[in-house]
């Protein structure tokens, strides 16, 4: 067993475990890689019960998906570590928190990011990715036919229509023209103004929204488009990676950031990667990294028959 202070050295270092990293480590693993995966434990979907739109995975806990990634990709060799990178020493060196130092070829941030939910909701958080929601496309199905609320987003109310006809938009703290309210009521979409303050909840469910002044609302379920944050203690920032307005990884189409040999993959870099969407590019930016390890050997090869001829 290597010590804290030696550095262990791997052809691709994955930083997340969620979707896109294990897809990456599946996809480099079976390529025969030497394939680390550092997970700080922390996954974006952690409060929901249920995700939806994976192909023959549909209703499976997010936490079974990656108990079943977790198993496949060990089955391929690949290394699982719970650790979290705090440092960058040069190259692709990376200092994890306890301690070990992991230096790799290629860096794949699969680091995934944050909800940024609105500052003085009460009971907001515990009922977020349960009643208090932010995709429709995740969570439509469930809410069907039944009350539901819109926080702040014109364009969110007008999406929510199609799974239910029963909308209000809580205006909160966003500005809704004149022309905005008219087809809003086309539409059939209720406009409250007022600022919402707390989620009334009873049974452990939503019942209503209450707002600023003390007007209560029937709601089952409130839906919102929250802004993402990059993650604190992002690699990103230590690697040197140019990020994004929104702080996430900048990359190009195939997951390359702006410093070679780093790449990006998932909600790390993409703000609308849904579950699948961040297993396809987790698995496509392995695809491209594998491609770039086989030309650096060709390349390698090469100059070692040039030396010795």
């Amino acid at each position: 067993m290597n010590t804290a202070t030696e550095t262990e050295t791997y052809e691709v270092a994955i930083v997340g475990g969620g979707a896109a990293g294990l897809s990456a480590a599946l996809v480099l693993g079976r390529a025969r890689r030497r394939v680390i995966v550092i997970d700080a434990g922390r996954p974006r979907n952690a409060p929901a019960s249920n995700m939806h739109g994976f192909l023959s995975r549909d209703g499976m806990p997010p936490g079974d998906l990656l108990d079943l990634g977790r198993a496949e990709v060990l089955h391929y060799g690949v290394e699982l570590v719970t650790d979290r990178v705090v440092d960058a020493l040069g190259g692709f060196a990376l200092r994890l928190l306890s301690g070990r130092i992991v230096e790799a070829r290629h860096v794949l941030l699969a680091t995934g990011a944050g909800d940024v939910l609105p500052v003085g909701i009460e009971r907001a958080w515990e009922r977020w990715g349960r009643d208090f929601l932010h995709c429709p496309y995740c969570h439509g199905w469930e809410i069907r036919d039944r009350p539901v609320g819109v926080l702040a987003s014109v364009e969110h109310a007008h999406l929510l229509r199609q799974w239910t006809d029963d909308v209000i938009l809580f205006t909160h703290d966003a500005t809704v023209t004149d022309d905005e309210r008219a087809t809003l009521q086309a539409r059939g979409i209720v406009v409250v103004d007022g600022t919402v303050e707390r989620l009334v909840v009873e049974d452990d469910r939503m019942r209503a929204v209450q707002l600023a002044g003390g007007r209560v609302v029937a709601r089952e379920a409130l839906f919102i488009r929250p802004a993402l944050r990059a993650n604190l203690d992002n690699p990103a920032v230590l690697l040197g990676c140019e990020l994004r307005d929104d702080g996430l990884v900048h990359t190009g189409p195939d997951g390359r950031t702006s410093v070679p040999g780093v790449w990006a993959a998932g909600n790390a870099t993409n703000p609308r990667a849904q579950v699948i969407t961040a297993a396809g590019e987790g698995s496509a930016v392995a695809i491209a990294i594998n491609t770039e390890l086989v030309r650096a050997d060709v390349e390698a090869s090469s100059r070692a028959l040039s030396a010795a001829a």
